[in-house]
């Protein structure tokens, strides 16, 4: 019987998200290290600006973004992330151990200084376009130490600095900070080594809001318009064409880039993961060992601890980081190639440290494996062609098209709300969860 009984308490904590009892302390109040202050100065920036923070799973990064003087962001830090679960693509369903993937807005309302996990914030899952396409979960937070179901895992660390930054950025005004999150950076390589994954659409869409970005510098106004994000556009039409046009030319050069690229024999390829993965800085590609302590190897699901890594706390299925991820070659269907052996991802980026300062991220970079293409871009050598269509219409796709970027027709929902800008008013019904009732208990 009480064998049975922790086995059901395992299944109840391997379904839920990041859960938690209430731990109060004043660790919300820390002040902003002093190394990074002197940061903030030397790029013009001061602690009470706005900001705004990028997600990458597959890098395992986070980038907190400041707004300068001109109101566009320059990059401020990067940090690695200790551990995120699932795998690459977008959260579906409550207990997928899916973090979440989209554009998102975090309130004051959404900060939790009450958090087990050290400190933590909502990301806001299930946003408007979670909601259209039926997608369900919560408590999907960025939080303290390494464990994750649906999470982002910083390590206390980490966490305690950005929660500080974006406390002072409240303080200044401004009423919700944009949380993009990617499945890895946005990259011309990246693409075309995707091209065939079945979330390949909704990264496309993703891209948008990325490229938006990149070109202004400036927080991309976003709404969902006939079951897409739509960027940089109200009611659905374009909100600057100036703007727009500058997005599409951007648009437009990686999309040749990519079409290069796959003539040039770059492979398709999905990456695989055991469950999630971490940034190499932090060593756990080889943290194989699992406390003892764990009565099954159910009930251990979540509660590893790796003895080399006793600094991060409890580290979520340290045996599943050890396996590393795959890139498992696949055809213009998806389906893995029956002759082809999957191999192990080698580490491309340097190591780093939570406090570790690293330049803003190119158009150009090249980090890591890639997503699907475009519906369009010419197969790869010996695949067969998607469409009859000329060779331009397959590149390019509807990139010159007069539509809102896409070049698709799109209708406008009325309950899609836009993130916030400087100076705008709290979110219509936006309410501070902390502070009542039962809120501070859950992550």
């Amino acid at each position: 019987m009480p064998r049975r009984a922790v086995l059901v308490a395992a299944l109840a904590l391997a379904l839920t998200a990041c859960q938690e009892r209430t731990v109060s302390s004043n660790r919300h109040l820390q002040p902003i290290p002093p190394q990074t202050l002197a940061l903030m100065s030397t790029k013009g920036v001061d602690q009470d600006d706005p900001i705004l923070v990028r997600v990458f799973k597959m890098e395992s990064e986070l980038e907190v973004w400041k707004m300068a003087e001109n109101g566009q962001y320059t990059h401020l830090k990067t940090y690695p992330i200790c551990r995120w679960s699932g795998q690459l693509g977008p959260k579906m369903r409550e207990g997928d151990r899916q973090a979440p993937e989209g554009f998102y807005a975090v309130s004051p309302g959404l900060m939790n200084p009450n958090s087990s996990f050290y400190l933590s914030f909502n990301t806001g899952f299930p946003n408007a376009f979670d909601r259209t396409h039926g997608r369900t979960g919560s408590h999907l937070m960025v939080h303290g130490s390494c464990t994750s179901r649906g999470c982002f895992a910083m390590t206390d660390e980490a966490i305690q600095e950005v929660y500080a930054l974006a406390r002072e950025a409240f303080e200044g005004g401004q009423r919700a900070f944009q949380f993009q999150s990617y499945p890895f950076r946005m990259t011309p390589e990246n693409l075309a080594q995707a091209r065939y994954d079945q979330h390949n659409p909704f990264w496309r869409n993703l891209k948008e809001g990325w490229d938006y970005f990149e070109v202004t510098r400036r927080e991309p106004p976003v709404e969902v318009c006939g079951g897409r994000y739509s960027f940089g556009t109200q009611n659905c039409s374009p909100i600057d064409p100036t703007v727009t046009a500058m997005v599409r030319a951007r648009a437009q050069q990686d999309e040749i880039a990519i079409a290069q690229l796959i003539e040039a024999g770059t492979p398709a390829v999905r990456v695989v993961y055991e469950d999630g993965g971490g940034h190499p800085s932090f060593g756990l590609a080889n943290a194989r060992q699992i406390d003892a302590s764990s009565a099954t190897a159910f009930a251990a699901l979540d509660t590893g601890r790796n003895r080399n890594t006793d600094r991060l706390g409890i580290v979520s299925r340290p045996e599943a980081l050890a396996a590393g991820p795959r890139l498992v070659p696949v055809d213009s269907s998806g389906r893995p190639l029956e002759s082809a052996t999957a191999t192990a991802i080698a580490a491309t980026t340097a190591p780093a440290t939570p406090a570790a300062i690293a330049p803003a991220p190119t158009a150009t970079a090249s980090v890591a494996p890639a997503v699907p293409a475009a519906t369009g871009v010419p197969a790869a050598p010996g695949v067969p062609a998607q469409a009859q269509e000329p060779f331009y219409a397959r590149m390019l796709g509807g990139l010159f098209s007069t539509l809102p970027l896409g070049g698709r027709e799109v209708q406008t929902d009325p309950t899609a709300p836009q993130p916030p800008q400087r100076g705008a008013a709290v979110m219509n019904g936006a309410q501070p969860l902390w502070p009542s009732a039962g809120y501070a208990t859950l992550d």
